[in-house]
């Protein structure tokens, strides 16, 4: 069985861009003093975010001389950012009382109201590491909080998307293969999927490869964790995907530390521009996490009262965790199962508060086929409507949008519910 060489792929690939690469940001202190209350609030929101999840953030009132007073008595932060209301000279005279109390390795970030290139020049010349205009939203700190720790010799880290079922038998995996699969031979971009679900998985299946117990093992030493053995577990499937089979056994759990489940994403979007997870449906805390520290969440549904209030309250708990992120993308899938009772999708929308992204028809001969013959819709009917919808969710989701779709004349699926570019 072929074995993947994703990461030497993504190092050499011509198309390893992917809207929304990241490089992580270590597990740092960062003292913040901020004086007005419209810093303190974007920091607020900073601190909170999942990109600064492994750092130690301190939000201080007061300005450059506070923060002079307070360095006098405890140990300067790995980064340091102070807001200033003064210009010119002023400026200068508050970091030089700064710089008798800082330690020479800690990188400061000045945030100021004049906009001044010759005060922004003094200021790197003086050796502040970079000097941003107020005001100032939570994204732009991060970003460049995230530019001093860049280690821009390694890959980035690769989009992280989370294919999540409302409940069990929604069809969540079924489209996270597809989807997968036609971000890998659509738009070709390195793509590895992760089958969370240890017991149950079916990736393996849809793929008409055999599962592997490597997972399971590699979660129970995490410190094993590195891509000298992803790459002996990642299975090749293609010229573009790899996949990471779960062992199919109910002799393993799920109940694994997050920091392991951590470890191995992290290990995996170091080595692909794109990672497609799995997660199996259960409620737990690294399931929680996963959720919370993916790019781009999917949430599959259908159209029924449980799933409605399950998707409900998927996105009431992501979003308001995610303040600066894109909320989930909902797909409402099997409309039109014949005899069910059916949730109007109008309804369905009005609850949850958001348009789903797509609407997918009951389609047993399809899906049936597509199953049976380890394949993806793609392969079994490439002109299909659901083959279509999944190609089309690769490029929004991946930033790929054909330039119709980029000038708002976008493709349009009206009779499966897609949403126009």
């Amino acid at each position: 069985m072929a074995r993947s060489n994703l990461a030497e792929a993504y190092n050499g690939s011509t198309e390893a861009d992917v809207s929304g690469l990241e490089y992580p940001i270590p597990r740092i202190s960062i003292a913040a003093f901020c004086e007005g209350a419209d810093l303190t609030s974007a920091m607020q929101s900073a601190a909170a975010d999942r990109r600064l999840s492994r750092a130690h953030v301190e939000i201080h009132k007061g300005g450059a001389r506070e923060a002079a007073r307070h360095f006098a008595q405890h140990p300067t932060p790995d980064l340091l950012l102070v807001e200033t209301q003064n210009g010119g000279d002023g400026v200068l005279s508050e970091l030089d009382e700064l710089a008798q109390v800082c330690d020479e390795k800690t990188k400061a970030i000045i945030i100021g109201r004049t906009n001044d290139v010759q005060l922004y020049r003094q200021l790197i010349r003086s050796g502040i590491s970079e000097y941003l205009l107020a005001p100032i939203a939570p994204l732009e700190v991060i970003e460049a909080i995230s530019g001093f720790y860049a280690d821009r010799a390694s890959a980035p880290l690769g989009k992280l998307v989370v294919f999540a079922g409302a409940r069990g038998g929604a069809g969540s995996s079924t489209l996270a293969h597809n989807f997968a699969w036609s971000v890998a031979n659509t738009l070709k971009i390195h793509t590895a999927i992760i089958d969370l679900d240890l017991a149950f998985g079916t990736v393996g299946l849809n793929f008409n490869q055999e599962p592997s117990p490597g997972i399971a093992e590699a979660l129970a030493a995490p410190d094993r964790i590195d891509e000298v053995l992803l790459e002996r577990l990642l299975l090749k499937c293609g010229e573009h995907l790899s996949l990471l089979t779960a062992p199919v056994s109910l002799e393993q759990g799920n109940d694994f530390e997050s920091e392991a489940i951590e470890t191995l994403i992290d290990r995996a979007r170091v080595m692909a521009p794109c990672v497609v997870v799995d997660l199996p449906h259960v409620w737990n805390a690294w399931t929680r996490n996963i959720l919370l520290h993916a790019d781009e969440i999917v949430i599959v549904a259908t159209p029924d009262l449980a799933t409605l209030r399950n998707c409900k309250s998927l996105l009431q708990s992501t979003k308001s965790r995610r303040t600066n992120d894109s909320p989930p993308k909902v797909i409402i899938n099997q409309v039109g199962v014949p005899k069910r009772k059916e949730v109007p999708l109008k309804d369905f929308a009005t609850t949850v508060g958001q348009e789903p992204e797509l609407v997918l028809n009951f389609d047993p001969p399809l899906f049936g086929l597509a199953a049976n013959n380890g394949q993806m819709l793609g392969e079994v009917q490439p002109k299909s409507r659901a083959a279509e919808a999944m190609r089309q969710l690769a490029r929004t989701v991946t930033g790929r949008q054909t330039k119709s779709a980029a000038k708002g004349g976008g493709f349009s699926l009206s009779f499966l519910g897609l949403k126009s570019g």
